[in-house]
């Protein structure tokens, strides 16, 4: 059976009805899209159209409980139990266990940027990229480490080209290009109200990326899970390209993963005020899920302890480690694991009578997608493992106003200051915190507090703070 034909089985035979019409590129563009949508998957989205998710029916408000989280003490270096992860981490990092993974299909539009947004400019003085920025992580891990450490990066049908021309005009920042691995995320087509697929133009389908959640099955369908079975890589680093602050690789967070046997863990972030966007973690009997902020119920979000504190504190920031083994049963079709898909109306361009392209005023259909965070209540043993702001939390997300290049910048150099401060050394800063004049740490030289220290003793703590600092 050929693919016109399995389409036509399945009630989306418009999708070839301009065949005729078009050139040979255009058949090309058309089939690669067919060749991308799981017609039988796809039926079984269509019959949940008219499912409501304005309430998630899957959650039961009045049973849910804060999920529980390993605190992060006043001081780490001398606390038994963080010291003890950490060197689990660093025996998992030597035995080249650990792969880092990041998800950069985005571009840069919101921040007016006409690029892929890993090739965005973020660092204070230097403008190095967020791709800069994670590559010299990773590099310092590797250094440190004596580990190969690989990258994989999930790009898109809309920057992948770009993204990999990028690495090698910079030549993989010195990672090598065989340590460097691209594949794109999935695409999923959207569908109208009445279940037919939208068509954009006579020989192209209204297709947009499945969510972050599509990228676990994504190291699946490009051969980047075989390959890490294959180097013995069962550990994943995961975090977002929109995050420079995030520590890519860190030992306390992977050996509290590795400790626990979990197959998915999570760093939280306490909130600063009840409505604060970020998902909650949270236990519905004994499974832990994140409940994103919109569906929380204002009563639960409100809720506090006898000392004050917010109950349901533990916010999520999107980064976490997963079991390679963990992403193979949820992406084996022969597992009953599977993440769900979630249905968002929208204003979707479509092909008109006239067999033109229509922009509509209202929404039209719906697009499908995955979320990465899904997966914890297939998980076994999942961990939450607290973290502060500075350390590891400033996304750049908007052109302006709250995460945007200016207070990603401003956090950057705070923990800069910070570091410095830790060392017996205060600079000069406003009364916001900020260093008056810039400052700014490549990872080359420390990228946590902990790295910092060492490379600093090793300098002798010289340094000139009239002017610009930078440090490599």
């Amino acid at each position: 059976m050929d693919i016109k034909e399995r389409f036509e089985q399945h009630g989306q035979g418009h999708v070839f009805q301009y065949w005729d019409s078009l050139d040979e590129k255009e058949r090309a563009e058309l089939l690669e899209q067919t060749s991308e949508i799981d017609v039988d998957e796809l039926d079984k989205l269509i019959g949940t159209l008219s499912e409501s998710e304005a309430a998630n029916p899957g959650i039961n408000y009045d049973a849910l409980e804060p999920a529980p989280y390993e605190r992060m003490p006043a001081d780490v270096a001398s606390d038994a139990r963080w010291q003890e992860a950490k060197r689990a981490g660093e025996a998992a990092l030597r035995a080249g266990r650990v792969a880092a993974f990041t998800v950069a299909g985005g571009q840069g539009t919101r921040l007016g940027f006409d690029g892929p947004k890993g090739t965005f400019p973020i660092t204070p003085i230097r403008n190095n990229t967020l791709f800069q920025v994670f590559a010299e992580k990773i590099l310092a891990a590797r250094r440190k480490y004596s580990c190969e450490l690989p990258w994989y990066i999930m790009t898109s049908d809309i920057n992948g080209d770009a993204t990999t021309a990028f690495f090698e005009e910079n030549d993989y920042f010195g990672l090598g290009s065989d340590s460097v691995s691209f594949f794109r995320q999935g695409r999923m087509p959207a569908v109208g109200f009445d279940g037919k697929i939208i068509l954009e133009s006579n020989g192209r389908i209204a297709m947009s990326p499945d969510g972050h959640g599509g990228s676990l099955r994504a190291l699946d369908r490009s051969g980047a899970l075989s390959e890490m079975e294959s180097k013995g890589i069962d550990i994943l680093s995961y975090f977002q390209v929109d995050n420079p602050l995030v520590q890519a690789i860190d030992p306390y967070f992977i050996g509290f993963h590795d400790q626990a046997g979990s197959s998915m863990s999570s760093k939280m972030l306490p909130k600063a005020y009840e409505k604060e966007k970020l998902g909650q973690f949270c236990m519905l009997g004994d499974q832990m899920q994140v409940v994103e902020y919109s569906d929380m119920p204002d009563e639960l979000t409100a809720l506090r302890d006898d000392s004050g504190q917010l109950k349901f504190l533990a916010g999520s920031i999107a980064v976490h480690i997963v079991s390679v083994g963990f992403v193979r049963k949820l992406t084996d079709k022969a597992s009953s694991l599977s993440l769900p898909f979630h249905k968002a109306t929208k204003k979707i361009p479509f092909l008109n009578a006239s067999g033109e392209t229509e922009k509509p005023a209202e929404p039209n259909g719906v697009k499908f997608e995955m979320f990465v965070f899904d997966a914890l209540p297939f998980a076994e043993n999942p961990i939450v493992v607290e973290t502060t702001r500075l350390g590891d939390f400033s996304p750049v997300k908007n052109a302006e106003g709250v995460d945007s290049p200016e207070t990603s910048q401003a956090d950057q150099q705070r923990l800069f200051a910070q570091w410095l401060a830790n060392e017996g050394v205060e600079v000069e800063r406003d009364t916001d915190g900020v260093p008056v004049r810039k400052l700014e740490i490549s990872p080359l030289f420390g990228y946590s507090a902990e790295s910092f220290a060492e490379a600093w003793s090793g300098r002798g703590g010289s340094v000139d703070l009239s002017k610009e600092l930078f440090l490599e």
